[in-house]
């Protein structure tokens, strides 16, 4: 399974992107797949979560109603739309992948997310 995100740059304040992570090798069509991001001197948190299953979402609640999480499954591509972006947004952002459980009421615990891309770097300037 290997997972690849893109789509980071500098934008301004206010400004928006599209992160793609691109995943393969997938043997189970229920998993869960996240964004997460970590930021310079600071632990890694969770920002969104999609459950292949039914599609639901989760968001973490600094990014709720500014961040978008979505699939493309005949691309094997998930985007996450990021809007009105803020100074604190600026991380490097990773997508990760629990192929095991597909539920993401629980995305906050990072360690069942067994399997992460690289990380693409965000910086928003103020």
């Amino acid at each position: 399974l290997q997972l690849q995100a893109c789509g980071g740059g500098l934008v301004q304040t206010g400004g928006s992107l599209r992160l793609s992570c691109a995943a393969s090798g997938f043997t189970s069509d229920e998993y869960a797949i996240g964004w997460f991001r970590q930021a310079p001197g600071k632990e890694r948190e969770a920002v969104s979560c999609l459950n292949s299953r039914d599609g639901s979402t989760n968001y973490g609640d600094s990014v709720t109603g500014r961040f978008t999480i979505s699939r493309d499954n005949a691309k094997n591509l998930v985007y996450l739309q990021m809007n009105d972006l803020k100074a604190e947004d600026t991380a490097v952002y990773f997508c990760a992948v629990d192929p095991i459980s597909p539920w993401c009421g629980n995305f906050y615990y990072l360690p069942r997310f067994n399997y992460w891309g690289q990380g693409t770097l965000v910086t928003v300037s103020s």
